[in-house]
């Protein structure tokens, strides 16, 4: 058993390697040589790790993945105070990634999609991650929809797929600096309350 525990943290440790170097340099620019003498190991140990560098790749996705999924999830665990809507708002920040403290991770990540694009394996991580982000907008939109005066979206599913999108594409439009992430912030924020909006959440 601790035999395993130790292979595992090994993995996380030379994930956490290719994260480092995918924000310096970008996807293109990560070796299996480089992401050792980051991670502090040897070739060996990488190579025992992961058997391809696509199979580190996908890991490292992974591990991205789940420190965002971390933050959405706490912030999904709500006290009797707060709405489903309030909830809502506050997990599309999350994904959009707009605090600068989530800089380095905004440009990870963005690094991961744009190789997905050309990598099956990253991009199947990539479509269980937004589906799992998806169906939860969508229970916290149904839930939200018919409580303290709301008006409810006729199709949970497809304003969770548009919040989604909007929050995912705020993250380019943050980095490359076109709007500021307080700008952004309001984009998605009114976005939020348009759902709310007039009879069916503004369907019609």
């Amino acid at each position: 058993m601790p035999r395993q525990v130790d292979h595992e943290e090994r993995r996380r440790l030379i994930a956490a390697a290719v994260c480092h170097l995918a924000d310096e340099r970008g996807l293109e620019g990560v070796t299996l040589r480089d992401v050792a003498a980051r991670a502090q190991v040897s070739m060996g140990a990488v190579q025992r790790c992961f058997a391809t560098k696509e199979e580190m790749l996908v890991f490292a996705l992974g591990y991205v993945g789940e420190r965002i999924g971390e933050r959405v999830r706490a912030r999904l665990v709500r006290s009797p105070a707060q709405s489903a809507a309030s909830a809502l708002g506050h997990a599309a920040t999350e994904v959009a990634l707009l605090r600068a403290e989530h800089r380095a991770e905004a440009r990870v990540w963005l690094a991961f999609v744009a190789q997905a694009a050309v990598s099956p394996p990253l991009a199947a991580t990539l479509r269980a991650n937004y589906a799992a982000l998806q169906e939860a907008f969508a229970h916290l939109i149904a839930e939200a929809g018919g409580g303290a005066g709301l008006a409810a979206p006729q199709d949970p599913g497809r304003e969770a797929r548009a919040v989604l999108a909007l929050a995912d594409g705020l993250t380019t439009h943050v980095l490359i600096g076109h709007l500021a992430p307080e700008e952004a912030e309001e984009v998605l924020h009114a976005h939020l309350r348009r759902l709310w909006e007039g009879p069916a959440g503004g369907a019609g």
